[in-house]
């Protein structure tokens, strides 16, 4: 049976809102569909070196393993045709209790295959730190592959189902997936920000274990390799309590991730859809560039939100009007005396306009006094 058909199989039973092996039972099938892919995924360990794991290759190299052929297979019909009828943020859902459930099924495995010779000895820079034997450095790495791997997977399928366009042959695009998909920072997971979901109990024998020589190979570590390195020393560190913490880190941090990636790829199909309305809705096309931008330039801020309405603004309106701007392209210090001059010049009903500014002004949150003015001033000029 295909790996699909096993997630499609996992993805019609009553999926429990907490940790495989603290308080639920895992299915056969769903176990079955972990271990295959744990299979997979050590041929794909077995081709890394220590130099790769050390330096932080390892990860540019799963990036490449894992999207492949999986952006090419998922995209929002793959979804329609799986979870006919319901709306996105329903198959969001979903998929996050989905791929929570997987991980916390992944950690149980994982340390139940760790034995006291791994002992989280991990290899510096430069190899002075000690050398754990290689099926040891096998095992964390498998599972730091499938979780990275699922996570990644996971808010992928989040931008898909939201309609928020990634191409990751860009780069670009890759490292705004990246940044979702482990948008943890390394100070704070160091600094205590993966401490949270450690259970109370345990989190003096984690402090200790994650100090001295092991913090500091941590550390040498590249910033993302760091991170994950991170999570999978909590779980391998620690005796006795080693499979319940693995499956209750592996099942929470991929909640938190697929939550985080809801909130940043739901915003942007926000803005993409206000995009689209405004654009389609548009009597006067040739000034709605110009406007919003002077309402964003109005308090001599842009904010993220403002800067990707901006974008989507602009591939709408080629798309509904075929209008490309040159002037608009190449524009550096915005006079809004000249915009408004602008919109004097034209006649007929230039209401839309006020609707484009509004819009725009409220994109990031509470309207402020500078963009207010501008607001007044765009009145003004429509009379």
């Amino acid at each position: 049976m295909s790996d699909t058909r096993r997630e499609d199989q996992a993805s019609e039973q009553d999926l429990l809102d907490e940790p495989v092996g603290l308080g639920g039972a895992a299915d056969d099938a769903e176990r079955e569909a972990v271990e295959r892919e744990h299979a997979k995924l050590r041929e794909f360990v077995d081709t890394l070196s220590m130099a790769d794991i050390r330096s932080g290759n390892w990860f540019e190299k799963l990036c490449a393993y894992a999207l492949q052929s999986y952006t090419e297979k998922v995209d929002w019909q793959y979804f329609q045709t799986k979870y006919p009828g319901l709306p996105a943020d329903n198959i969001v859902d979903q998929r996050i209790r989905l791929a929570a459930r997987y991980a916390s099924l992944e950690g149980v495995i994982s340390a139940g295959a760790y034995t006291g010779a791994v002992a989280a000895t991990i290899g510096s820079a430069g190899g002075a730190s000690p050398v754990a034997v290689p099926a040891g450095v096998a095992s964390v790495m498998v599972d730091i592959a499938y979780l990275t791997r699922l996570q990644m997977h996971l808010a992928y399928d989040i931008a898909v189902l939201y309609r928020v366009p990634l191409d990751l042959a860009d780069p670009e695009d890759l490292w705004k997936l990246i940044r979702v998909a482990f948008g943890i920072k390394v100070s704070e997971a160091v600094g205590g920000g993966a401490m949270r979901i450690v259970p109370l109990m345990v989190r003096p024998m984690v402090k200790r274990f994650i100090s001295g020589p092991n913090l500091a190979a941590v550390r040498a570590l590249p910033v993302v390799g760091r991170h994950l390195l991170q999570r999978n020393i909590i779980k391998i560190g620690i005796p006795l309590v080693g499979i319940p913490l693995a499956a209750s880190i592996n099942f929470y941090s991929t909640k938190v991730i697929g939550t985080h990636a809801r909130t940043i790829f739901r915003n942007e199909a926000r803005i993409i859809e206000i995009a689209d309305k405004l654009c389609a809705r548009s009597r006067n096309p040739h000034l709605l560039l110009w406007v919003a931008l002077t309402v964003i330039r109005a308090d001599g801020k842009t904010s993220e939100d403002e800067t990707v309405l901006l974008q989507h603004l602009v591939q709408k309106l080629e798309a509904h009007h075929n209008l490309v701007d040159e002037e608009f392209s190449q524009v550096i210090d915005l006079e809004p005396s000249a915009v408004w001059a602008k919109v004097r010049s034209v006649s007929g009903d230039k209401s839309d306009l006020v609707e484009v500014a509004e819009l725009v002004a409220a994109v990031d949150g509470a309207v402020n006094k500078h963009e207010l003015r501008v607001l007044q001033e765009l009145r003004v000029s429509i009379r």
